[in-house]
């Protein structure tokens, strides 16, 4: 029990003059919660309310940054946050927030909000502890970004987070959801939270390529919706490391995005896992699941195998991360000659890996669909810089490997033989008008949400169900004559909506059973010239 008026007296007015004042005497005013905090260590709480106050302050410029008070407000948080024998845990809400060069590692957190914050600079979480949910949905992490050994004992929350730097999660231990998947929120239709989602407000969505301002806040309506329906997950531009992670609840990675090297060798994973993207190393990983654990979903070239002993089990807080044997993850060697091509570095490995695929999809019918996927997760990794102007030759082959998978899916999906020189085809140059010169793959869907497509042809196709919720089309598309059981180009009005940045055509085109392509294509963006058909059957 706090008896010490002076001490909350001065935790006030130091509150409010680091919110009114500025530069030297607003530092002053931190300076006073740091001193409150040490001395009163039951006003640690209110005095990192007003830390976290000053913090989610608007920032909409450089102007209006503050970058040297956010420091300071950074730094006095950490102390406040940091373990002292006899001073109970402190929680933030930093929703919204603008932190720079924020070092919270080693810091106790009872509850943490940053959905919505945005992080300048090199931000460190490394060895906290999160002792309920930790909530960094939407957040914008601008720079590196270390979680090295943090602990969370609850949920952790990062649908929809953006990595613009190295991302590190070597050694986190995640005692419960680990959420990384499609970054729409799932409320009930009688939560509160909907009286309040018209006040989010998410960092700019101004990605290279990329043109959504509005779905960071599109939610989902429990009622209905199940959660494979939405959009994009969290977004890695750099590397990202899951090194030795722990995973003792579901590892949800769904839709998320990796645009280079996702590491998650000697990672342990006890519960369901969806983690798809073709770019991921799960060298030496381990699945310590159940047969009632679904879905399990790996990428396309590995796959689990028993026959680790209990001396190799991780243990956490709560002891062994499971019971019994555990899987090793390892490379799949069913699907031979495929041999995760698709996550080396050199560009002339991938296009191989293409090559290999589209062979694999003709000889094996029962594969196809997951070739599909891999070649959809290709192209849903995010670009560094923009498809559009001058590209240096990296670049320009980096896009021209992007149409290439496009080629491969559109001439696969298409009711006669493959384009030219398209891989699997004999490259003759009447091929593409003989019906056997090429195999159809039907029935396939294609998951493209968020994806970055090039001078898309996806003419004369038939598709089963195709996202491209957020889907960016540069260049000329076509989906002329093409036919989809269903094909999804927003999440539901203006959120989640496509952008076309050329010409586009949907002449003869039927883009779902029962709605016109006008219906379907409702509060999608045209840049430029397009057209918009009556179904032709």
């Amino acid at each position: 029990m706090v008896d010490d008026a002076a001490g909350v007296e001065e935790r006030r007015a130091a509150g409010r003059q680091v919110l009114v004042a500025a530069g030297g005497q607003r530092e002053a005013a931190l300076g006073r919660l740091a001193e409150v905090g040490a001395a009163h260590p039951d006003l640690r709480q209110h005095a990192a309310d007003a830390v976290c106050a000053y913090l989610r302050t608007p920032a909409d410029g450089p102007a209006n940054l503050d970058a040297d008070g956010r420091r300071v407000a950074g730094r006095v948080l950490a102390g406040l946050l940091r373990p002292d024998a006899g001073a109970s845990t402190v929680g933030v809400d930093l929703a919204g927030a603008t932190l720079v060069d924020a070092d919270l590692g080693g810091c106790v957190l009872a509850g943490a909000r940053f959905d919505d914050a945005r992080f300048l600079g090199t931000t460190s979480f490394a060895g906290a502890r999160f002792a309920r949910e930790a909530i960094f949905a939407r957040a914008l992490f601008h720079g590196a970004a270390r979680f090295d050994e943090a602990h969370f004992a609850a949920d952790a929350v990062f649908g929809r987070a953006r990595f613009r730097g190295p991302a590190s999660f070597a050694g986190a231990a995640f005692g419960g959801l680990a959420w990384f998947g499609r970054g729409e929120e799932e409320f009930w239709e009688d939560d509160p939270a909907w009286d309040t989602i018209e006040e989010v407000r998410p960092a700019e969505w101004d990605e290279p390529n990329e043109d959504d301002p509005g779905w960071p806040v599109a939610v989902l309506m429990g009622d209905y919706q199940e959660w494979t329906e939405g959009g994009d997950g969290a977004r890695f531009v750099g590397p990202a490391s899951f090194r030795r992670a722990r995973f003792a609840g579901p590892a949800w990675f769904y839709k998320a995005r990796f645009g280079a090297e996702a590491t998650f060798g000697g990672a342990w994973f006890s519960g369901p896992v969806h983690l798809d993207q073709p770019a991921v190393d799960l060298a030496d990983a381990r699945w310590a699941g159940s047969a009632d654990d679904e879905p399990i979903c790996w990428p396309l070239g590995w796959t689990s195998e028993l026959g680790l002993d209990d001396a190799n089990e991780p243990t956490g807080p709560q002891g062994p991360s499971a019971p019994g044997d555990a899987a090793v993850l390892v490379p799949d060697g069913s699907v031979a000659p495929y041999a995760r091509q698709f996550a080396d570095p050199d560009p002339d490995v991938r296009r191989a890996g293409l090559r290999i695929l589209g062979e694999l999809g003709d000889a094996r019918p029962e594969l196809r669909q997951r070739v599909v996927d891999a070649v959809c997760g290709y192209l849903r990794a995010p670009l560094p810089f923009h498809v559009t102007g001058e590209l240096t030759a990296a670049q320009a082959g980096e896009v021209e490997l992007r149409r290439a998978a496009q080629r491969l899916l559109a001439a696969r999906l298409r009711q006669g033989a493959s384009a030219p020189g398209e891989p699997g085809g004999s490259g003759r140059p009447d091929e593409r008008n003989e019906p056997g010169g090429a195999v159809h793959w039907a029935g396939m869907s294609l998951s493209l949400c968020g994806a970055t497509l090039v001078d898309l042809d996806l003419s004369g196709c038939a598709v089963d169900h195709a996202d491209f919720t957020a889907a960016q089309f540069h260049g000329v598309t076509r989906f002329d004559g093409a036919t989809f059981e269903g094909a999804a180009f927003r999440l539901g009005g203006p959120e989640g909506r496509a952008s076309f940045h050329g010409e586009a055509t949907f002449a003869g085109a039927r883009l779902d059973r029962f709605r016109t392509p006008a219906e379907v294509l409702g509060a999608v963006v045209f840049h430029a010239t397009h057209d918009l058909p009556t179904p032709s059957s």
